[in-house]
């Protein structure tokens, strides 16, 4: 895998914006400086977390999602016809039981690309010549689906799932097209419903609304294939799955298996970017799936506590998964995006995301003799 993605040390993308990154956007807001002014704010921060990635050894780097206001931004506001229904059917979770439940993605009119996703994004930062390789994210089109299912678009609108992806899907095929032609050649799908869809619970409920879950995921690999289907061979493409992530709190728990077996071999999908901090992302049993020419990036490494995880530690639950595929499939990660939200009160610091990474570039080398 030398000099090519999935590299050895991974990330998952986000990192938590600087104070004067958040106080450009409230004084935005406010109409105390315009949005010039704001966007050269953007850029300079931009330079300096491409600047910090590089600095620790990142062989990849990304603009941190800085210009997003939340990490699924990227997409709903480039869809012309995209709103936002306060309404869902799945909530977030803490130690106490059910926090909330978020607003979720709604299909108001017909769907079109108003403008990229993250063309631009990829362009900014390949412009600051870093020495790892720029990667894009975007939220991939189940998110856009699975906490409204099939009240995910107007009825009047959209007659069926089919007739949505449709135009949804058609976004990303756009998107991969521009991007190629912009030189970017590693995309990531950031993806909270598959693995949500292994939750108990949230199938229940999707039962209860008169969906089947398995169903969903037959049509969520189809969406997933279909917005990648145009991308050239020199484009990697991986898939980061997370049960959610908001400071703290989450949205599922329980293992791969219920999507493991045909995610791994339908997807056209490169590597699969897996949380696994805790129990609740189950054990490694679902990797005996994974076929031969596919990498899991194990993620290992929390962002929804500052505890630094111990290396030792990390090498055993390595050699565990190594147990149910090849150690060269396997590669390390945090688990997610080190910004779980927008503002104040994230739950790890900027020094903390250092330690961290410099952790996964540590235990990658030690394991695997490289980055």
């Amino acid at each position: 895998m030398a000099g090519k993605p999935p590299y050895r040390a991974e990330h998952v993308g986000s990192f938590i914006r600087p104070d004067k990154l958040l106080n450009a956007a409230r004084a935005n807001k406010a109409g105390d400086i315009d949005a010039a002014a704001f966007d050269a704010m953007k850029d300079e921060s931009i330079a300096e977390v491409v600047a910090f990635q590089d600095s620790i050894g990142m062989p990849s780097v990304t603009d941190g999602e800085f210009r997003r206001r939340v990490w699924s931004g990227g997409v709903s506001d480039a869809l012309e016809g995209m709103g936002i229904k306060d309404a869902g059917t799945i909530t977030f979770k803490g130690e106490d039981g059910e926090v909330f439940m978020p607003p979720s993605p709604y299909a108001e009119g017909k769907l079109r690309r108003k403008h990229n996703i993250c063309t631009d994004d990829y362009k900014y930062v390949s412009s600051l010549s870093p020495k790892g390789q720029p990667k894009v994210t975007m939220a991939s089109p189940p998110v856009m689906h699975f906490f409204l299912g099939n009240g995910s678009y107007n009825p009047e609108v959209y007659s069926s799932n089919e007739e949505y992806f449709a135009d949804l899907t058609k976004a990303y095929q756009e998107e991969v097209v521009e991007l190629a032609a912009a030189g970017c050649t590693y995309i990531q799908l950031d993806d909270t419903a598959l693995p949500c869809n292994c939750d108990e619970s949230a199938r229940k409920t999707i039962r209860a609304r008169g969906e089947d879950p398995d169903d969903l995921t037959d049509i969520y690999v189809k969406a997933i294939n279909s917005a990648v289907a145009d991308r050239p061979d020199n484009m990697f493409a991986g898939m980061h799955m997370c049960r959610g992530n908001l400071k703290g709190l989450w949205m599922g728990e329980g293992g791969y298996e219920p999507i493991a077996e045909q995610i791994f071999n339908e997807l056209k999908i490169d590597a699969f970017f897996m949380e696994y901090d805790n129990e609740r992302s189950g054990d490694f049993q679902p990797l005996r799936h994974l076929p031969a020419g596919k990498v899991a990036v194990l993620g290992l490494i929390s962002t929804k506590t500052p505890v630094l995880e111990d290396k030792d530690d990390l090498k055993r639950r390595i050699d565990e998964a190594a147990k149910f595929t090849p150690l060269e499939q396997l590669a390390i990660s945090p688990q997610c995006g080190f910004s779980s939200g927008g503002g104040g009160g994230q739950v790890v610091t900027e020094d903390d995301t250092k330690r961290k990474l410099e952790l996964v570039v540590e235990v990658a080398i030690d394991v695997w003799g490289t980055v």
